[in-house]
């Protein structure tokens, strides 16, 4: 038999891409849970994962087993969720998307709570897959992420569209511009928001152009990445629902990207009691 923990340390590994994140995510230490693949390797007699130098991949058999383990602990999760519903206060669980401005964050639970004082929210923070992954084992009833349009089994309510600019400190040379081209940034100093899901993008957008910015700060934190941004530092590249007061922001010529934010949620039937709370969560955010 399987024991659950087992699917737990698989999963983890999966969401992750390297062990070492998958023991800090389900708080055990790297060799217990190697040990515990391959105890599960052991009782399956397949290997699951290849091992790379700095990530792990699904062999055809983890691969295969990857949406029944899915399947396991959205079950053992709704069991979860179906004994907490006759005797606490409903909630919602949702997930947030780590590069969402927490402003409009704020907004949406604000007139969500005030259309539905007797529910609880709890909430996590989340890159893009976690969320998504969160999404397929039931651990979140929402996301509040990025919509790619690739995820039919999913409902989803679209917010807003919005695209990014440039951020410089009130006294930057280009502030008080309202566009310049990326061989005009020329070797600036340069603030990287290391989850941005334009990262990559950005990236080539500078190298196509022959600038090499310096980089001056890296950080996961995007409050502290505006912070800094204030504190003359460099600029960072932002999602235009991030500007505000205290420094500058322009466009940059040929930076088309965009992203949809939207609430995700997967369609599966919920309890009565959830269920309802779910679809007033859904009008009061749409």
């Amino acid at each position: 038999m399987i024991e659950l923990y087992l699917i737990r340390y698989f999963l983890a590994v999966v969401e992750t891409g390297n062990f070492t994140k998958a023991a800090e995510k389900v708080f055990v230490s790297q060799p217990t849970l190697s040990a515990g693949i391959k105890k599960l390797e052991a009782q399956l007699g397949q290997q699951l994962f290849e091992r790379g130098k700095r990530r792990v991949f699904l062999t055809e058999a983890g691969t295969r087993l990857l949406p029944r383990a899915k399947a396991i602990m959205h079950e053992c999760n709704m069991a979860v969720q179906d004994m907490e519903e006759a005797s606490k206060t409903p909630v919602i669980r949702l997930g947030l998307l780590m590069t969402l401005s927490s402003r409009i964050v704020s907004n949406i639970l604000q007139k969500a709570r005030a259309a539905m004082p007797s529910v609880s929210f709890e909430l996590v923070d989340g890159t893009e897959q976690e969320l998504n992954n969160r999404l397929d084992d039931r651990s979140i009833d929402f996301a509040l992420s990025i919509n790619r349009g690739d995820h039919e089994e999913w409902g989803v309510t679209k917010l807003f569209s919005e695209g990014y600019s440039l951020c410089v400190s009130a006294d930057h040379w280009a502030a008080g511009k309202k566009q310049m081209s990326g061989e005009q940034f020329g070797d600036q100093n340069m603030i990287v928001r290391s989850r941005c899901e334009v990262l990559s993008e950005t990236s080539r957008y500078f190298t196509d152009r022959n600038v090499r910015p310096r980089l001056t700060y890296r950080t996961t934190n995007d409050e502290r990445a505006l912070r800094m941004v204030e504190a003359g530092i460099g600029a960072a590249l932002v999602p235009d629902s991030y500007l505000r007061d205290g420094f500058a922001a322009l466009k940059l010529k040929g930076f088309d990207y965009t992203r949809e934010v939207a609430l995700l949620h997967p369609r599966y039937t919920m309890p009565a009691s959830t269920l309802e709370h779910a679809e007033r969560f859904i009008e009061c955010v749409g």
